[in-house]
């Protein structure tokens, strides 16, 4: 799966949330200012060309659907800042954001639950 820009990833992020939407109802997602029609509709192509979106004809214009589930390309992006800035070592994530972040006991106790209850 290929990895996305900052714009098509806000795209995509609009599209996961709305699940169908032309490029209109993308735009009025987008905080103030909104980008340009023509910038939205360009990455919106350049995503279908990504295999990310996938249209349908209505009417003059295009009704655009996500290909691939959100799910899929957070745990393949979460792989990939593992691989490459943590030698693919969780343990070396985990230990770098806690210390980042200056994490209590309690927060951490509170993560271990959150785990915990998963499995």
């Amino acid at each position: 799966m290929k990895q996305l820009t900052k714009a098509e990833e806000d795209i995509m992020q609009i599209l996961w949330q709305l699940k169908k939407a032309n490029v209109k109802d993308i735009i009025k997602e987008f905080p103030i200012p909104k980008p340009a029609y023509n910038t939205v509709s360009t990455i919106v192509r350049i995503l279908e060309s990504k295999g990310f979106v996938g249209y349908e004809k209505e009417g003059k214009g295009h009704i655009y659907f996500p290909l691939v589930k959100q799910q899929d390309y957070s745990n393949q992006s979460i792989n990939k800042l593992v691989d490459n800035y943590f030698q693919g070592s969780f343990k070396s994530m985990v230990s770098f954001f806690v210390k980042k972040n200056d994490i209590s006991l309690n927060e951490m106790e509170s993560i271990l639950k959150e785990i915990n209850k998963k499995e």
